[in-house]
C-alpha cells in the first residue's frame, strides 16, 4: 500500500501493480488455463515429432539375395544405395525357403532371386531403383563376359563423375525453415492475441455485469484499473508465449528437425516480442468495446470489429506475408497488421533489423494513442448499465 501523501504518479503505479497482481494470480490457478497450456504443448511437440518419426529410418532396408551371383549383386547394391542417400544391409540366409519366410515375418524388406523381387506387401520406390540398378549391373557384366568384352573395362568407360551443384541462393533450405517456424509462431500468435484479448473483454464485462466494478473503481482510478488488467493477463500470455517458443525449439532441435542457430532463433524471438505489442494494442480496443456494455450476450457484437481485424491479420500475413511484395511491404508498418507481418517478411528475408525496429516503433506509438483512447471510452462506459453505451456518449464522459 502506497502513503496517502504519495505522488500521483506513485499511487496510480502502486494501484496498477496490484490489479495487474490480482488478475494474475487468480487466471494462472485456474485449471482451464493449465490445461489449455497442457494441450498446446501436446500440439506442438506432436507437430515437431510426427515429422521427425517419418523422416527418420525411412531408408534404411535389409535385403537377402538368391542364385549364383548373389554375393555380387549385394555387393553393387551396397554401393548404389550410398548414391541415393539410401542404407542397404544385406543379410544372408541359408535357402529361399529361411528368406521367403524373413520377408514374410518383417525381417527383411525384400529378397531378390530367380529374376524377382519378393516383397510382404510394397515396395518402396527408392528400394526398388536400387535393386533394379544392381540387378541390371550385374546381368550386363555377364552378358559382356560372355560375348568376350571386359566388362571391367566398360565399367571403368561408364564410371563419369556426376555433375556439381551449384545453388544461386545458399540460404535457400535454411530460409524455408525459417519461414516454417514463423508460420507454426504466426499460427500460435493469432491464437494467443485472439484467446487474451478476449479474455480481457470477459474480464471487462463480467466486473461490470456484476456490478464489483463499483467497488474496485472506490479503491482504484478506472485507468489503473483498466491498465493493471491488461498488463496482468498480458504478462500471463507473454509467459505461455515464451515457454511454447522455448518448448518448441528445444524439441525440433533434440529431434534433429532443425540445426538451432542465431537465425532461427530470430524469428521465433520475434513472435514473443510483437505478442507484446499485438496484445497491448488488440487488448485495448475489445476492453474499450466491452465496457459499452453490461451483458455476456451483447459482448460479440461489440468485439466483432476487433475480431475481423484480426482474422484479416492472420490471412495477409499467411497469404501476402509469404509471398511478400508491396502491399504486404506497406501494411508491415501498419499497427495492429505487422505484429504478424514482421515474423514472417523477416523469415522470408524481406524484411532486415532495422525494419522490425522501425514498425515497432511506430507501433509504440500508436499504442500510446490507443491507451489514450480506450482509457477515456472505458472511463466513460464502465460505470453506465442497461443497454449498449454509444461510442459518442462514453468518449463525452471520459476524463
Amino acid at each position: 500500500m502506497t502513503s496517502p501523501t504519495a505522488d500521483p504518479t506513485s499511487r496510480f503505479w502502486a494501484s496498477v501493480r496490484l490489479v495487474a497482481r490480482r488478475e494474475f494470480t487468480e487466471r494462472i490457478r485456474d485449471r482451464g488455463f493449465l490445461i489449455q497450456v497442457g494441450v498446446m504443448l501436446a500440439v506442438l511437440l506432436a507437430a515437431v515429432a510426427i515429422p521427425a518419426a517419418i523422416g527418420s529410418g525411412s531408408d534404411k532396408y535389409d535385403v537377402a539375395f538368391g542364385g549364383p551371383q548373389q554375393a555380387r549383386v549385394g555387393q553393387v547394391a551396397a554401393a548404389q544405395a550410398q548414391l541415393l542417400d539410401t542404407d542397404v544391409t544385406v543379410k544372408t540366409y541359408p535357402d529361399d525357403a529361411a528368406a521367403l519366410k524373413a520377408v514374410e515375418d518383417g525381417d527383411l524388406d525384400a529378397y531378390v532371386a530367380g529374376g524377382r523381387i519378393v516383397v510382404h506387401r510394397d515396395l518402396d520406390q527408392n528400394l526398388a531403383a536400387v535393386l533394379q540398378s544392381a540387378y541390371a549391373t550385374v546381368e550386363r557384366d555377364n552378358r559382356l563376359t560372355a560375348a568376350g568384352i571386359d566388362a571391367a573395362a566398360v565399367d571403368q568407360a561408364l564410371q563419369v563423375q556426376p555433375l556439381a551443384k551449384q545453388t544461386l541462393d545458399p540460404d535457400a533450405d535454411e530460409r524455408d525453415k525459417r519461414k516454417g517456424i514463423a508460420f507454426l509462431g504466426v499460427l500460435m500468435l493469432y491464437g494467443m492475441l485472439m484467446l487474451f484479448s478476449v479474455w480481457v473483454a470477459n474480464g471487462v464485462v463480467e466486473e461490470k455485469s456484476s456490478r464489483i466494478v463499483e467497488i474496485l473503481l472506490a479503491a482504484v482510478p478506472a485507468r489503473a484499473l483498466l491498465t493493471g488488467k491488461v498488463i496482468g493477463i498480458g504478462l500471463l500470455g507473454l509467459l505461455q508465449m515464451a515457454l511454447t517458443a522455448a518448448v518448441g525449439l528445444a524439441a525440433a532441435s533434440g529431434l534433429g528437425t532443425i540445426e538451432l542457430t542465431g537465425s532461427m532463433v530470430y524469428p521465433a524471438a520475434l513472435v514473443v516480442a510483437w505478442f507484446v505489442l499485438g496484445y497491448a494494442i488488440y487488448a485495448c480496443m475489445f476492453a474499450a468495446a466491452a465496457a459499452r456494455v453490461s451483458r455476456m450476450e451483447d459482448l460479440q457484437n461489440v468485439i466483432t470489429p476487433m475480431t475481423s481485424l484480426l482474422i484479416a491479420s492472420f490471412f495477409v500475413a499467411i497469404f501476402a506475408g509469404q509471398s511478400g511484395g508491396t502491399f504486404a511491404q506497406i501494411l508491415a508498418y501498419v499497427p495492429p497488421f505487422s505484429a504478424m507481418l514482421q515474423p514472417v517478411m523477416t523469415a522470408s528475408g524481406d524484411l532486415a533489423v532495422w525494419q522490425n525496429l522501425l514498425a515497432a516503433g511506430i507501433s509504440v506509438v500508436a499504442l500510446v494513442g490507443l491507451m489514450i483512447a480506450a482509457a477515456r471510452v472505458y472511463e466513460g462506459a464502465v460505470l453506465r448499465t442497461g443497454g449498449k453505451v454509444p461510442v459518442k456518449d462514453a468518449w463525452g464522459k471520459g476524463s
